[in-house]
């Protein structure tokens, strides 16, 4: 009984602190809106990132060291996703999300984060390929993706050919992905699980 008002204890110290608060309610407005019209608004990324920069300006031991870890962690953001934007497998508002839930969590916790995000979205996409019966065109697509992200990496450019379109499994909402991944990620380190 004591571990369960330990743990209700613990997630209670995460509601107060105002910075996770507003990054929930933010993750969860943009999961809504990339679910109902796939587009995540820019006043959210980018008014949801100066918010970070100036909490963690003003509540960080000093304003230096706040925008120190908050652009680090929004820096890390973009830049772990923008590989797969660039390869248009992702939508530069899913990019532009994850850099701004980095800005309020940090370098080290966005990492964290990310390898979440990933678990989900994999999970995520696995299942939408196996509802839309085509989950060999998903793996096919997977390999074209990857072979492109190598090629890119070892030749220093970029393929002049985009996946084709016309292959897509379809469309997945990717910020509900990364909403659900850095909750799921934020509570685990907060209870100690992860």
């Amino acid at each position: 009984m004591q571990e369960i008002q330990a743990s209700f204890d613990l997630l209670a110290m995460l509601a107060t602190d105002p910075r996770t608060g507003v990054l929930i309610v933010l993750l969860v407005v943009a999961a809504i809106s990339d679910w109902r019209s796939f587009r995540i608004p820019n006043w959210l990324t980018f008014g949801g990132a100066v918010f970070a920069l100036a909490c963690h300006a003003a509540l960080d031991r000093t304003p230096l060291s706040g925008l120190g870890l908050a652009l680090g962690g929004l820096a890390f953001g973009l830049a772990i996703m923008l590989p797969a934007y660039v390869l248009g497998v992702m939508g530069a508002g899913d990019v532009k999300l994850m850099g701004m839930a980095g800005a309020f969590l940090g370098f080290s916790a966005t990492l964290h984060a990310v390898l979440w995000v990933f678990i989900v979205g994999g999970v995520a996409a696995l299942a939408f390929a196996l509802w839309k019966r085509s989950l060999g065109r998903m793996l096919a697509n997977t390999r074209e993706a990857t072979e492109q992200l190598v090629l890119a990496t070892m030749a220093g450019m970029r393929s002049g050919t985009p996946l084709a379109s016309g292959q897509s499994v379809g469309k997945l909402p990717y910020g509900v992905c990364i909403a659900i991944g850095t909750i799921a990620s934020v509570v685990a380190r907060q209870l100690g699980i992860a």
